[in-house]
């Protein structure tokens, strides 16, 4: 498929006829679905940014664009696409690429925001709104401590401390859910009063031979 590019110098990376593999990005996280970078490379990346800032056009199977989808790109268009849509769709990447990322690391989760939910070797860990959120806030700020009061407010909305141990719970059971993938460890509660995300996400010796 012939297409000429629009300008996107700034906005995102752009690949015609499916994913092409670019030897700039092999070193910056694992590498795409086989079948889909044995595809057509009609086209290379314009700009070598993260994931979420590139679209692949030319994909006419809905397997091969949810695929894509699924493992980070901004967006995955047939061949059909017109050219008004299309800059459309990169206007709305490049202008979502200054705003909250839909996904962060915590550790060795990543959190996915259109989910509401960590994902860990492949798999959801079934975390409940709140407590994504929880994980998602302290994601954050890795490391550092995260006050009760903070937490109230971020992710409860509250501007007052309530009589009741809404966040313990929370915390608990968030805990718990980690545990089962080993990763308990990684919410930390603070000495000097709130909790912390593990600072380098790395699990400690104990816990790695648990």
């Amino acid at each position: 498929m012939a297409v000429d590019q629009p300008d996107c110098s700034d906005a995102v990376g752009f690949a015609v006829g499916g994913l092409v593999d670019d030897p700039r990005a092999r070193d910056r996280g694992p590498p795409w679905p086989a079948r889909l970078a044995r595809g057509q490379q009609a086209g290379r990346l314009a700009r070598p940014g993260g994931r979420g800032r590139i679209v692949a056009v030319g994909v006419d199977t809905a397997w091969e664009r949810a695929q894509l989808l699924d493992h980070g790109l901004g967006d995955a268009l047939g061949s059909q696409v017109a050219h008004v849509e299309l800059d459309a769709r990169l206007s709305r990447i490049h202008g979502q690429a200054a705003g909250l990322p839909r996904r962060i690391q915590a550790g060795p989760v990543l959190l996915d925001l259109f989910h509401r939910d960590g994902r860990l070797h492949g798999r959801w860990l079934g975390l409940h709104p709140r407590e994504f959120a929880l994980l998602w806030r302290l994601a954050e700020t890795p490391g550092q401590q995260v006050t009760r009061t903070q937490l109230l407010r971020d992710v409860w909305r509250l501007d007052h401390v309530p009589e009741t141990n809404s966040l313990e719970v929370h915390v608990s059971r968030l805990r718990a859910k980690l545990h089962v993938s080993r990763c308990g460890w990684l919410v930390e509660t603070h000495p000097q009063g709130g909790y912390r995300l593990a600072a380098d996400g790395v699990a400690p010796p104990l816990a790695r031979s648990a």
